[in-house]
């Protein structure tokens, strides 16, 4: 498939690498162009403007959050104008499900597809293409975009016909994410607060009770103090618990957790830990602690 792709972050990069080792054409666009020059060396043509994706069967965006995909997709000349009728929006960054819902009726009456396909995985994941895809659209436009999906990841869930429905499943997500780093955090603190080896005690969790990745990835580098190279940002991770509380205030379901999520992420941006990995609830519940 001719495939468009925009958004070059760390994400980003390694899901169009894993396309073009799937042997689809790939056009890049990013702002920076530099970031599109290790792909230009794997085969990926490099558009000057944002228009000139869309000679695509499929345009995918995977930018940092709804003011970006925004920009790029209602600015004038940009996405939404230029896409040819019949041809794909997918949406696999995490946004909001009002953006989500929005993007759904502009393409339609474009007479164009919309399918959202957030992802769960970090950057290590995109670069070996074992990320997990949430998709929900039309099935005919869901169906035409498996060899992409196929590309990108170890396993695809088609969870409902309205896009925004993937947009909630991925927010619910990355909601339950946070939370296991919290949790983590918090009983690693308390352990270490009373001489335990923390390497030792994630041992012991992670081959009894809790033996997802998820427990094991956060837990070491909670452990580490491994959060300065940032697989997924403790802004990031803001924004997604803010939309979480978004689509819950709307559909009226208290997540008292989340708005707790929330204020300790605000508190790590707040003192500039901006650009630390989200796993960085660690280091927050640490110092609490007095450690």
């Amino acid at each position: 498939m001719r495939i468009g792709f925009l958004g070059l972050g760390r994400m980003g990069s390694g899901m169009a690498a894993s396309l073009l080792a799937a042997k689809h054409a790939v056009i890049v666009y990013n702002r920076s162009r530099e970031k599109a020059t290790p792909l230009a060396e794997r085969g990926a043509t490099v558009a000057g403007r944002i228009t000139e994706v869309t000679d695509a069967d499929a345009v995918i965006t995977m930018l940092a959050d709804d003011d970006a995909v925004d920009s790029v997709v209602f600015g004038k000349d940009h996405l939404l104008a230029a896409l040819p009728a019949g041809r794909t929006h997918i949406a696999m960054s995490t946004i909001s499900v009002a953006l989500s819902e929005r993007l759904t009726q502009a393409h339609r009456q474009a007479k164009q597809n919309y399918v959202a396909a957030p992802v769960f995985g970090r950057p290590e994941a995109a670069a070996a293409a074992k990320l997990f895809v949430v998709a929900a659209g039309a099935p005919a436009a869901v169906s035409r975009c498996r060899p992409i999906f196929d590309a990108l990841g170890q396993r695809t869930f088609v969870v409902g016909e309205t896009p925004a429905t993937a947009n909630i499943v991925k927010l619910s997500g990355n909601f339950l994410i946070g939370a296991v780093i919290e949790g983590l955090s918090e009983a690693i603190a308390l352990v270490r607060k009373n001489g335990v080896d923390a390497r030792q005690y994630l041992d012991l969790l992670t081959s009894t009770l809790f033996v997802a990745p998820v427990y094991k990835t956060y837990g070491g580098l909670i452990v580490e103090g491994r959060h300065e190279d940032a697989g997924f940002g403790a802004a990031l991770g803001l924004k997604d618990i803010r939309l979480a509380l978004a689509a819950a205030d709307a559909s009226r379901v208290p997540m008292p957790l989340a708005s707790l999520l929330r204020d300790q992420l605000l508190t790590i941006v707040a003192q500039g830990g901006e650009a630390l990995d989200w796993s960085a609830l660690g280091r927050l519940a640490a110092k609490n602690a007095g450690l």
